[in-house]
């Protein structure tokens, strides 16, 4: 029978936190905590709930469009500052960089690869801010929780998370069932590699597009100089080809330089980061399955922790 009524949940549910003095261990360290406090808390801070993760809401990066947006800015400014906005404007041009860059792409990948990429490719942009820090942190209270009080007390507030990393929480329950460690980390990297898969598949094609555009650009330097040499009894026609000349190439570098790489490197941070969480929640699940002393867990955390977001959870 599942059991709803542990002591962790006790002033967290109810909307009070337990008083620092009741979130203070014994002094020798034993016994059972007041308030369902886990044992080796830090001293006078009150206990979390190990499935509220904190930090883990969707924003967006205002980095990527700031950063994009200035680059454009300076472009048009240098435009205007230089003669009419108008000159830089020519429909061939853009119609041989941008339909060329995106009918090539198209081309390079199946049709199904491209739909699973686009919700990838919006991540770069609008993503999950988790902190591995924390991540880690509510790991160790998972398992030193776990540890002093059995896998079935934390069965009734697996099922009532409505909200958190579905890795971390499908992963416990698999063990709350009983299922062998083994199988259970065979599954969750097979989630962590496929989810890995689709953020490469996207990123491959932001920097094939961004390969693309440059060389749509030289396309159409060879499609105006071809077209101007071919007119150069009519005085009026070089004008046109020259335009178009030099305008495709101009696309061509903003389009690459200016938006698909940039995408392409946020993309593949943002993933990295996933692989790093992903790694710290399998290390968490796989010691709540094995029992391990936390203490345990806490040193293959920070060995794969960068330095400064390294936990000292029984310090």
């Amino acid at each position: 029978m599942m059991d709803n009524g542990s002591d962790f949940d006790i002033g967290l549910t109810s909307g009070s936190r337990p008083s620092e003095s009741s979130s203070r261990p014994s002094a020798s360290g034993k016994g059972r905590p007041e308030g369902g406090v886990p044992p080796g808390a830090p001293h006078g801070i009150p206990p979390r709930n190990p499935w509220d993760l904190g930090g883990s809401q969707t924003v967006v990066d205002r980095a990527t469009p700031i950063g994009m947006a200035a680059g454009g800015v300076l472009l048009l400014l240098a435009i205007l500052l230089g003669g009419s906005p108008l000159a830089f404007l020519n429909i061939p041009s853009i119609l041989i960089v941008f339909g060329g860059v995106a009918a090539v792409t198209v081309s390079s990948f199946s049709w199904s690869d491209i739909k699973g990429s686009w919700p990838a490719i919006r991540c770069a942009v609008t993503y999950r801010r988790r902190d591995p820090h924390e991540a880690a942190m509510h790991v160790l209270e998972i398992a030193d929780y776990a540890r002093h009080y059995g896998l079935l007390r934390l069965q009734g507030t697996v099922h009532h998370s409505a909200n958190g990393e579905p890795l971390l929480f499908n992963g416990l329950q698999h063990v709350i069932d009983a299922m062998p460690v083994q199988e259970v980390e065979q599954v969750l990297r097979t989630h962590s590699a496929a989810r890995a898969y689709r953020h490469g598949r996207a990123t491959s094609m932001l920097r094939r597009a961004a390969d693309v555009a440059p060389a749509m650009g030289l396309i159409g330097t060879l499609v105006g100089l071809v077209q101007m040499l071919g007119a150069l009894d009519d005085p009026t026609s070089i004008g046109p080809g020259m335009a178009v000349a030099l305008l495709t190439t101009l696309y061509g570098a903003c389009l690459a330089h200016l938006v698909l790489s940039p995408l392409a490197a946020k993309l593949e941070r943002n993933s990295a980061e996933e692989s790093l969480l992903d790694e710290v929640y399998i290390l968490g699940v796989t010691s709540v399955g094995r029992k391990d002393n936390p203490r345990r867990l806490e040193m293959q955390l920070n060995s794969i922790l960068p330095p400064t977001q390294r936990v000292h959870f029984y310090d």
